[in-house]
């Protein structure tokens, strides 16, 4: 019997420095009499650093209100992280302009972000498990997790991207799945 190792991704390479899913959809080919058996040989869903965005959208504590308004709208997020001497101090979400700018009649022009970012955010390394990293979203109800590493911005992940990961995941095991019926 021959053993063969297949690698199966099943999501678009967006980004040149996209990691391959080597350790979550590994399956194992038999051949025996020329019928092919096909195995699945490992169940791990991997690390934060395979899936998060390394393009972070930041800005600076002390700026307006405003300009995080038109920041957001321009790149087309939900949120910022809020930077002070590269380091990361806070995060901005679309919610947060309506419960402590709109909500309050507040200037956005006159406001510093520092008065209305969230400065207690959620964060992992890079190594975390996705399991764990979902677990931690679940456990105080958040949407994004800052990634740092050493301390330093490397990252974001979303409710968006987990959702999406998992999703090809599942796809890929249905498929694997339909490959072995028949």
């Amino acid at each position: 019997m021959k053993h063969i190792t297949v690698t199966i991704t099943a999501r678009k390479n967006y980004y040149p420095d996209f990691h391959n899913y080597v350790n979550y959809f590994t399956y194992k080919i038999d051949t025996y009499d020329h019928v092919f058996i096909l195995e699945k040989t490992k169940h791990n869903m991997g690390q934060i650093r395979d899936i998060m965005e390394k393009n972070v959208i930041t800005i600076e504590y002390n700026k307006t209100a405003l300009d995080a308004a038109r920041l957001i709208s321009e790149k087309d997020v939900s949120f910022l992280v809020i930077m002070k001497d590269n380091s990361p101090v806070g995060v901005l979400s679309e919610s947060d302009f309506v419960k402590r700018l709109a909500a309050n009649d507040k200037k956005a022009s006159s406001v510093i972000i520092s008065e209305i970012m969230s400065s207690k955010f959620r964060w992992v390394e890079p190594e975390t498990e996705i399991e764990d990293a979902i677990q931690k979203m679940l456990n105080n109800n958040i949407r994004r997790l800052i990634i740092l590493d050493d301390n330093k911005l490397v990252g974001v992940i979303t409710q968006t991207d987990l959702t999406e990961f998992l999703r090809d995941k599942l796809l890929v095991d249905k498929t694997i799945k339909n490959i072995q019926k028949n």
